[in-house]
């Protein structure tokens, strides 16, 4: 394993592996994880170069210490300190706009990364944790996890992504309405049972494994198909089922040229695992 010179950030540590599995993990322990604005800018950089990397084909997240993110760090973060001395309120909200959609770029970063992310939620995570675990494509938890969308309790509507991406996760209107509306907490079986997490284990050693278990399954896979099932299926549950099929037809036009369809059928027929070129 390696971790790479061209990854290194304050309060994220990445190691990427031989088989094209990387590690990312948010560090700051002492904190419990909790997003300051260093962490914001660290977890939009680290997903938007780890996107570009050709030698990574799965990614799995997860949090150093005794929790995945307490969410937000309130010692370090206020509305107050975005604004300046002046009493002109255009130029304070417009700081304030900036502050939250640099925010909300961070967990989209992890959405769009071209390769799947599978996160390993073990303890505390709320608040932000929601946010990011949202944005990713599987979600394992231990059976000590718990989450909350917080944001309610200090007096604001989540804003950068738990509203947008956890009605579309769970598919039931009223229980996220619910959840969003009391600020909760929502235990792993529950979690479980409504589909925020496919997986449950007992510890975080555990839910670790199985994630990279899974990212191993994945990146063994074509690129080219592991690109195209993530994109499309992105863009299909944002778009109408028609929309989804015609754009299907446009970007499986230019990709079923591949010699990677050859290759895995050759395989298959030799039963044996075919090797992949990089994208």
């Amino acid at each position: 394993m390696s971790s790479s010179p061209s990854y290194q950030y304050e309060t994220v540590n990445v190691t990427v592996y031989p088989d094209g599995v990387a590690h990312v993990e948010l560090n700051r322990p002492k904190k419990l994880n909790a997003f300051n604005d260093e962490m914001v800018r660290d977890v939009r950089s680290v997903f938007r170069d780890i996107s570009l990397d050709k030698n990574v084909r799965a990614i799995v997240l997860s949090g150093a210490g005794r929790a995945t993110t307490s969410g937000l760090d309130l010692a370090e973060q206020s509305l107050s300190s975005l604004t300046d001395d002046s009493t002109d309120i255009a130029r304070n909200v417009y700081a304030t706009r900036k502050h939250i959609r640099d925010f909300q770029d961070a967990f989209t970063a992890i959405e769009e990364c071209e390769q799947p992310v599978i996160v390993a939620a073990h303890n505390v995570c709320i608040g932000a944790g929601v946010d990011m675990i949202t944005a990713c494509d599987i979600r394992y938890g231990t059976k000590d996890s718990y989450y909350a969308v917080k944001e309610v309790d200090v007096g604001l509507a989540a804003d950068v992504g738990s509203l947008q991406r956890l009605q579309k996760v769970i598919g039931n209107q009223s229980l996220v309405r619910e959840w969003c509306l009391t600020g909760r907490k929502i235990d792993a079986n529950e979690a479980y049972q409504t589909g925020l997490i496919s997986k449950l284990t007992d510890t975080k050693e555990q839910a670790l494994e199985e994630a990279f278990k899974t990212a191993r399954v994945i990146a063994s896979k074509s690129p080219v198909a592991v690109l195209g099932t993530k994109h499309l299926l992105n863009y299909s549950r944002d778009h109408s089922v028609a929309e989804g099929l015609k754009y299907t037809v446009t970007w499986s036009s230019a990709m079923l040229n591949t010699e990677d369809i050859p290759l895995s059928v050759q395989a298959f027929m030799e039963k044996k695992p075919a090797k992949f070129s990089k994208l």
